[in-house]
């Protein structure tokens, strides 16, 4: 589906849904989508209480007309299996098939999202679809790949996922005492004798909502739920994959991700995926730094394989609170973002409006008036023949090489967000992004990786809030950083073991040797309060979590300028062997860590890829065989001039850009410089 690029289109098209429309309206719609260069449909998302009135029966005569067609019009086809919403027969005869709240109310049939991912009935239900799909429909050669149910979300609370954890947790820790163990169950009277006595740790038990956030009063057994959960809809997916490979043997197999999701390990579910795809819905206040953190997730998850964004809205998104209309060029700009970190497609939802129902209003390619001269046809034309004439497939397969990685790790993030202290507005994602979008201004190319990626591609690395130490780790960073590798971290790191259980002898733990230091306690403030700190001779605000560091070796660069705290280290480095180590003991201006992390990139010889782009404008860069690709995105309403330090030629326009001369890129506006390798 990706890779090289000789004879290759960018994949350019979304998700088609014809059986919502009268089948003498199909043949006018694959026209205009032809007029508007779409090249590839996702067909079948939602489509089984057609395919399957009855337990006992399929019906493919809808499906095979439309693939027919699809055919005769020579697009090509990302086939779901349309699992993502039951049939009405099946949650009325089989109620297991449906999820259970964490109040424990089991839902009734409606809406999509609703599948127990440990119901029998369910998984053999869907994997025996899928595999009736393939059967039919494998011989088809403009499948490029299949799409798997449809955004896998949420959690359930029945009785069969009770079961079910109860028999995960014996996998796991073998003994109840493990358990016991595993979770300091001693706190509260919680310790089990069976593990029948283990409940699911929904609002009838554990979980309760603090501060507007789910919190546990448990968090072993919370910690552990969602692992299970994670790994339940995995079975899922690997159940339908299962029975599509016994007819489709080299067709990619995938599943789209809802965003970054965060009750999916999407780590762990990555190594079973062909290639990673995911929907990219950025709010309308949302900063292009936080996006392109996101794409930078999705790019990581395969070691740097490009990846495939599979859906995102060509106009406005019906679902937000204030639902606004993309800008004139914002649509082009997020769809060459999403190719700047490393898609190989650019895919939307959806094709057609729908005429009912709750996405009557979200954005499509043809909208309510079937014409072909709204903007927003205009413009997904006009993209689609860029793509097609002037790209020509040339970035596929392109890879990004970094000297920077940011951990970022799901069981991190669900430990976390589930701590009862020090704050109950701990919110790990926006924590990463902030040391993220220090480099983003920077124009410093960023890896996003997981605990157990090679750390020894990379000269620096970075761990905002790294809570959890799971087993292992320590020792693999004290190794890296002894033999020259160069570690930053933050307040609220090292804390935990994988158990989420306090790793004694003082904050961080096992890794105090190498960071020179020990925090003695962490203050939180309300963000009406503010301490601040000067660093090299410049003031910046420290709040949210302060950290009071008492140095062992390390260094202090920046002290606290009030409170009773005034003069105790905020800002500390430590040389360890052959390597240095930083921590940050607060959260502080977004000022402070484009300096920061510039100064520590310029003292390791870490260099941008543009000197002389400004801040406000994104520069990412990919490489293949084909040359190196700098994309530059200026996501502000006004133009950007600066003397350029890049000497290439924009694809898009065909323009020979030289260093040294002045460049100017319009508002809302992209430049893909070539250059030759």
């Amino acid at each position: 589906m990706t890779g090289n690029a000789k004879g290759k289109k960018i994949l350019y098209g979304g998700d088609y849904n014809p059986e919502q429309w009268p089948e003498d309206t199909w043949e006018g719609d694959l026209k205009l989508l032809k007029k508007a260069h779409i090249n590839i449909l996702t067909l079948n998302v939602f489509s089984w209480g057609l395919l399957q009135p009855k337990e006992d029966e399929y019906d493919f005569t809808m499906l095979d007309k439309i693939m027919a067609l699809v055919k005769k019009y020579d697009f090509k086809v990302f086939m779901a299996t349309s699992t993502g919403a039951h049939p009405a027969w099946m949650p009325k005869k089989y109620p297991d098939t449906v999820r259970a709240e964490s109040n424990g109310l089991r839902r009734k049939y409606g809406r999509r999202h609703s599948l127990c991912p440990n119901s029998s009935n369910y998984r053999k239900f869907s994997a025996a679809l899928a595999g009736e799909l393939a059967k039919r429909y494998a011989g088809y050669d403009n499948i490029v790949a299949w799409h798997v149910n449809n955004e896998y979300t949420g959690m359930c609370f029945c009785e069969n996922c009770e079961k079910a954890f109860r028999i995960w947790l014996k996998d796991r820790y073998q003994t109840i005492e493990n358990v016991n163990k595993a979770w300091n169950a001693n706190f509260w009277s919680h310790t089990y004798h069976e593990f029948d006595e283990i409940v699911v740790p929904g609002a009838l038990s554990e979980a309760h909502m603090r501060w507007g956030k789910m919190k546990s009063f448990f968090q072993g057994l919370s910690l552990d739920y969602s692992r299970f959960m994670s790994d339940s809809f995995l079975e899922c997916f690997l159940a339908e994959k299962e029975a599509i490979r016994k007819y489709s043997k080299d067709v990619p197999v995938t599943t789209n991700f809802q965003g970054i999701i965060k009750q999916l390990d999407m780590h762990k579910w990555a190594k079973h995926l062909d290639v990673v795809g995911w929907d990219n819905y950025p709010g309308y206040k949302e900063e292009p730094a936080a996006v392109g953190f996101r794409h930078e997730i999705v790019y990581g998850l395969q070691d740097g394989r490009p990846f495939a964004l599979m859906e995102q809205s060509p106009g406005v998104n019906n679902w937000d609170e204030y639902c606004r209309l993309k800008r004139p060029g914002v649509m082009r700009l997020w769809s060459y973002q999403a190719l700047a970190h490393g898609s190989d497609t650019v895919m939307f939802f959806q094709m057609k409006r729908s005429v009912g129902s709750c996405e009557k209003f979200h954005g499509a390619v043809i909208d309510h008036c079937g014409r072909d001269d709204t903007r927003v046809f205009r413009e997904v034309a006009d993209l689609g023949d860029e793509l097609e004439n002037r790209l020509k497939g040339e970035i596929l397969g392109a890879r990004t090489r970094s000297d920077v990685a940011i951990i970022f790790d799901w069981e991190n993030w669900w430990a976390a967000e589930y701590s009862a202290g020090p704050s109950s507005h701990i919110d790990y994602m926006a924590e990463t992004v902030r040391f993220y979008k220090g480099l983003f201004k920077g124009n410093i190319s960023v890896d996003v990786i997981g605990t157990d990626a090679d750390f020894s591609k990379y000269k620096l690395i970075i761990a905002p809030m790294l809570y959890m130490n799971k087993n292992g780790f320590d020792e693999k960073l004290r190794n890296y950083i002894r033999e020259g590798g160069n570690f930053v971290t933050s307040f609220f790191s090292g804390y935990v073991d994988e158990n989420d259980n306090i790793i004694t002898g003082g904050y961080p733990g096992k890794w105090r040797d190498f960071m020179g230091l020990w925090i003695e306690e962490s203050d939180a403030l309300p963000p009406e309060e503010k301490n601040f700190f000067t660093y090299k001779g410049k003031t910046y605000e420290a709040g949210f979590i302060c950290d009071l560091l008492r140095l062992e070796g390390a260094e202090s660069l920046a002290v606290y300028g009030r409170d009773f705290y005034k003069g105790v280290p905020v800002l500390a480095r430590n040389r360890f062997g052959k390597g240095n180590t930083w921590h940050v003991g607060a959260r502080a201006d977004d000022d402070f860590y484009r300096d920061f992390l510039k100064d520590i990139c310029m003292e390791l010889e870490i260099r941008p890829i543009s000197a002389a782009a400004p801040e406000n404008l994104e520069v990412t860069v990919r490489e293949n065989d084909n040359g190196r690709f700098i994309f530059l995105l200026n996501h502000d309403s006004n133009e950007i001039c600066f003397e350029s330090d890049m000497t290439g030629v924009d694809m898009l326009s065909g323009n020979q850009i030289t260093a040294g001369k002045a460049m100017t890129i319009p508002g809302y506006g992209v430049v893909v410089l070539k250059q030759n390798r």
